[in-house]
C-alpha cells in the first residue's frame, strides 16, 4: 500500500490483526500503511474488526466518500470515534449494531450524505433490534441531502417517517424494512399510512419505494394518487383488500418492477392489472390469495405475457403459492423447474 499513494478504492478483507510473534502490523505500522494513501475516497471489505486498530484508519477517513461497515458489527463506541472522522461521507453501509447514538454520530458529522443503508445483524422478525425511529429521525435533520436510504428495523413512528420526508425532499429512493408483521406505529399504535403517504407526497422525486409495517388500503391510495415517477414497488405484510394493487396499477403509470408478498390480494385485485402488466417489465406475487383461474385469465387475455405459476402444496388444485409475470421477446423460457407451470 505504501508504494500505491494514488490508491483511490480499497477493501480490507479481514481486519482483525492481531499483535504477536507472527510478525501481525502494529497499530502504527498498520496506520503509516494508510497514510501512504492519502488519496483513498472509498474504503471496504470489514469483517471481523478488532476495535484497538481501527484508529489506524482515522488518516484516511476526512477523504472518504465511500465507507462500507455492512459486516462488521460495531458498537456505537466503536464506530463513532471512526465517523467522526469522516466530514465527506456521501455512501455509508453499516449493521444495525451501531444502534441510534452511532446514526446521530452520522446525521452530526456527515452533512453531504447522499446514501445510506443500514443492515440488520439479525435479520429474524422477533430480533430486538439496535436502531429504531430515533435514529431515522436524527439522519433526517442532519443529513438533509440524502438520496436513497434502506433502513431495516423493527421500532418506527409516522412521526420519524414524516420528518424524513419533510427534511429529504430530494429522496429517490426510500426502503424501510420493519421487520415483523404489521408493526403499527410504536408510540400511538396507529397503522403507518400517515408515514408512507407523506414519503409519496412530498418526495416529488420517488422512484423506488418499499413499504411495510402495519398499513391499510389509505396508504395504498397515496401511493397511487402521488407516486406518479415511482418505477420499482416492493410490499410486504400490508392491506386488507384487493383495493391497493387497483391503486398502485391505476395511478403509478410508470412502473416497472413490483413485488407482492404475504399480502391478502386475490385475483380480483391481479386483474385490475390487465391494462398495465404490458408497460411493465416483471410483476411478481409470492404467498397472497391467487388461484389458478384467476392467473390463467391474465394469460388468456394477455398472449404476448409469459405468466408462471408456483405450487407447494399438489393436494390444493387450484391455489397459487408464486406468481411471476414479464415481458419476453423470446417468449417463455424452455429451461422452467418441474414445479413451475407456464399458462
Amino acid at each position: 500500500m505504501a508504494r500505491a499513494p494514488h490508491l483511490t478504492h480499497l477493501g480490507t478483507g479481514s481486519f482483525r490483526s492481531e499483535p504477536g510473534p507472527g510478525g501481525a502490523l502494529s497499530v502504527s505500522e498498520l496506520a503509516t500503511c494508510f497514510a501512504a494513501s492519502r488519496s483513498l475516497v472509498c474504503l471496504s471489505g470489514f469483517l471481523d474488526v478488532n476495535g484497538a486498530y481501527l484508529p489506524a484508519i482515522y488518516q484516511v477517513c476526512p477523504n472518504l466518500t465511500s465507507l462500507n461497515f455492512s459486516f462488521a458489527a460495531l458498537t456505537d463506541e466503536e464506530f463513532i470515534p471512526v465517523i467522526r472522522h469522516c466530514i465527506n461521507l456521501r455512501t455509508l453501509w453499516v449493521l444495525d449494531t451501531v444502534g441510534d447514538e452511532g446514526l446521530r454520530a452520522v446525521a452530526e458529522t456527515c452533512s453531504n450524505l447522499r446514501e445510506l443503508r443500514v443492515f440488520p445483524l439479525d435479520a429474524t422478525e422477533d430480533s430486538e433490534g439496535s436502531v429504531s425511529d430515533i435514529g431515522l429521525q436524527a439522519i433526517s435533520e442532519g443529513c438533509r441531502k440524502l438520496e436513497s436510504i434502506l433502513y431495516f428495523c423493527q421500532r418506527m413512528t409516522n412521526a420519524a417517517v414524516v420528518a424524513m420526508s419533510e427534511n429529504c425532499p430530494d429522496l429517490l429512493v426510500f426502503r424501510l424494512c420493519i421487520m415483523g408483521r404489521h408493526r403499527p406505529d410504536r408510540i400511538t399504535g396507529e397503522p403507518m399510512d400517515e408515514g408512507f403517504g407523506a414519503i409519496v407526497m412530498n418526495c416529488k422525486k420517488l422512484t423506488r419505494l418499499l413499504v411495510s409495517g402495519l398499513l391499510t388500503d389509505k396508504a395504498f391510495a397515496h401511493i397511487g394518487k402521488h407516486g406518479k415517477l415511482i418505477k420499482t414497488l416492493f410490499v410486504a405484510f400490508v392491506g386488507n383488500s384487493d383495493m391497493p394493487l387497483k391503486h398502485v396499477f391505476e395511478g403509478c403509470t410508470r412502473l416497472q418492477k413490483f413485488e407482492v408478498r404475504d399480502s391478502p390480494f386475490g385475483d380480483k385485485g391481479l386483474l385490475s392489472g390487465l391494462n398495465y402488466f404490458y408497460n411493465m417489465r416483471f410483476f411478481w406475487m409470492n404467498s397472497c390469495r391467487l388461484t389458478v383461474r384467476g392467473c390463467g385469465d391474465v394469460a388468456q387475455q394477455m398472449p404476448n405475457l409469459v405468466v408462471e405459476v408456483m405450487k407447494e402444496k399438489e393436494g390444493e388444485i387450484d391455489t397459487v403459492d408464486k406468481l411471476y409475470l414479464y415481458r419476453s421477446l423470446a417468449g417463455p423460457r424452455e429451461d422452467a423447474p418441474s414445479f413451475v407451470n407456464i399458462l
